[in-house]
Parts: C-alpha cells; sequence; structure tokens
C-alpha cells in the first residue's frame, strides 16, 4: 500500500460532514483537511474541535475555509444539501439537491486541477450521474457513496442472526442506495460457505419470509434511525472515509460504491451501486456480479426508477 501527502475538502459540515471528519482525523488519513460550509461559524467550530484531538492523535492540518482554500485538493468530498426529513425518501430530495451539488462542483473545478469527488448527498445515484454529465471528469473520478453503508447494515443484521463476527460476513447490497435497492442472496456468504447453508448449520430458519424481511430492515434502517435522531450520520461518515482510505492508500478494495454501469449486466446509462475496486485513481474497475434471474431483474427495476428520476431533472433526454 502507498501513501503521501494528501489534501481532502470537504463541503458541508452538518452531521454526516462532521461524523466523516472526525472519523477521517481519528485515522489520520490525510495531511490537510479543509472544511467548507455555507455557515462558516459552525466549520469554524467543526475545525477547531477536532484540532483540540490533534495532541491526542498526531499532526494534521485542518483549517475552516472558503472554496478557494481547496485548490490542489487530491479529494473533495460533499455532504452539503437539504437534510432527509422524516416520511421523506432520499428521491424527493433530488431537485434541491441537484442544485447545490452541481453549483459546488463547478466551483472546485474552476480552481483547476481534477480531484476525485465523492458524493453523500441525497438522492446520491442520481446527484453522482448528474455531475458525471456536468463536470466531464474521468468517470471514474466521480463516486457516489452508494450502498457502502447499506451493505454494511446487511452484513451486521445477517451477523447477529448468526451470531458471528461480523467481519466474516460477505454479502453485498447493489442498485439504489434507496428503496429499490436489492441484496445479492445468491452469492452471500459466511467465509466461503454459501449463506444458506451456513443458516441451516446454526439451525436459523432461512427461507423467503426471512429474507424479504432482513432486506426490508436494510431499506428502513436510515428511516428508523431519522425518525430516533433527525439523521444518519455516524456510520455513513465513516462509510466515507473507508472510501477515502481506499483510495489514498491504493488498496484497490472492492466497495459498492455508485458509478456509471451503462452496458454492465445489459443496464442503462445510469449511476447506481455496485462492487467496484477503489484505489488511488478512483473507480478503477466496476466487477459484473453473479446474479440469479430474479436479481437480475430487480436490478433493472431498481435502475428504471433511478432513470425515471434522472429524465424528469433532464439529465437524460
Amino acid at each position: 500500500m502507498k501513501t503521501r501527502r494528501t489534501k481532502l475538502a470537504l463541503i458541508g459540515t452538518g452531521m454526516v460532514g462532521a461524523a466523516f471528519a472526525y472519523a477521517l482525523s481519528l485515522k489520520r488519513l490525510v495531511n490537510e483537511l479543509v472544511l467548507v460550509d455555507l455557515d462558516q461559524a459552525r466549520a469554524e467550530g467543526e475545525a477547531m474541535d477536532l484540532r483540540h484531538g490533534l495532541p491526542l492523535i498526531g499532526p494534521m492540518e485542518i483549517i475552516a475555509g472558503g472554496y478557494e482554500d481547496c485548490a490542489d485538493a487530491d479529494i473533495v468530498v460533499i455532504t452539503a444539501g437539504a437534510n432527509q426529513k422524516p416520511g421523506q425518501t432520499r428521491l424527493d430530495l433530488l431537485k434541491i439537491n441537484a442544485k447545490i451539488v452541481s453549483d459546488i462542483a463547478n466551483k472546485i473545478l474552476k480552481l483547476g486541477g481534477e480531484p476525485i469527488i465523492i458524493v453523500a448527498s441525497n438522492p446520491v445515484d442520481v446527484l453522482t450521474l448528474d455531475l458525471l454529465k456536468t463536470t466531464r471528469l474521468p468517470k471514474g473520478k466521480i463516486i457516489g457513496s452508494g450502498t457502502v453503508l447499506d451493505s454494511s447494515r446487511f452484513r451486521l443484521i445477517l451477523a447477529e442472526r448468526l451470531d458471528v463476527d461480523v467481519r466474516s460476513v460477505h454479502a453485498h447490497i447493489i442498485g439504489e442506495h434507496g428503496d429499490s435497492e436489492l441484496a445479492v442472496w445468491s452469492q452471500a456468504n459466511v467465509s466461503c460457505v454459501p449463506l444458506e447453508r451456513f443458516f441451516a448449520q446454526r439451525n436459523v430458519p432461512f427461507n423467503r419470509e426471512i429474507r424479504d424481511e432482513i432486506l426490508n430492515k436494510v431499506r428502513r434502517a436510515a428511516y428508523e434511525v431519522i425518525d430516533r435522531k433527525g439523521a444518519t450520520s455516524n456510520a455513513i461518515g465513516v462509510a466515507l472515509c473507508r472510501i477515502v482510505e481506499a483510495i489514498i492508500k491504493d488498496e484497490k478494495s472492492v466497495l459498492t460504491v455508485s458509478t456509471c454501469v451503462a452496458g454492465l449486466h445489459n443496464l442503462p446509462e445510469v449511476c447506481l451501486a455496485m462492487p467496484c475496486v477503489i484505489g488511488e485513481n478512483g473507480v478503477e474497475t466496476v466487477l459484473e456480479t453473479l446474479l440469479d434471474k430474479e436479481e437480475y431483474e430487480t436490478l433493472h427495476q431498481s435502475a428504471n426508477v433511478l432513470l425515471s428520476h434522472a429524465r424528469d431533472i433532464g439529465i437524460i433526454g
């Protein structure tokens, strides 16, 4: 793994941005961190709070600034946007956040350079496609947070059902980061043991009803958190940190980020989450996961949901 001096600009210091910045500082993945927010005082407060912990962590440059301070950033992480309210879907946020994220990207690119841009603002898949269209950056350099968090939630639920170390569970959620996402049951396993067999060996029921219940819990997880604390923040902060780590260390890690999948599995021109090899160049390879017939059809249904919303705001004609 390679390490080098890196600079990261974070646009948006709300709950998600603050959680990400905190996770990033604990891991000290970058040398320079610039925090930008419309609420300058909030960005300053977050920078101060993070710097106060550095004597207990190690040296790192953390500042609150403006877009001019983002020049030469290797990575830009965008968490800014309208928050998802109780009862509101991610796709309800589309028209508001499309303008916000597009304006941010244009300001960043006017500074020169070709940073990797990671988008966490929702609806992340449609916004990722919008940025690909408007910035004209190489498609591997525009990355949506996708279902990295959803896959983590999926593995946690499975691990709890099976009473096994969550790190031994290998399972993916793909498609939209939202209500049409799907679980790749056919390929899920626990340390190379197919999931259905592992359930049987643990004497745990594994039928269609159980699978639907588990997937529904994954899909509802964000809503459950939002109902209780107003927003999701900590876990998505960690998920963003994991993506950044894979880039900075050139890990070639496989993560279910959102990227352009046109042609893969005969999909249309949309961005959605698929397992991708992530390294110093961003998304280096999009993997064509083995799917059974039902999973293939459900993935296309998810893509069509996103295609419809992309057309609604004119991203695709």
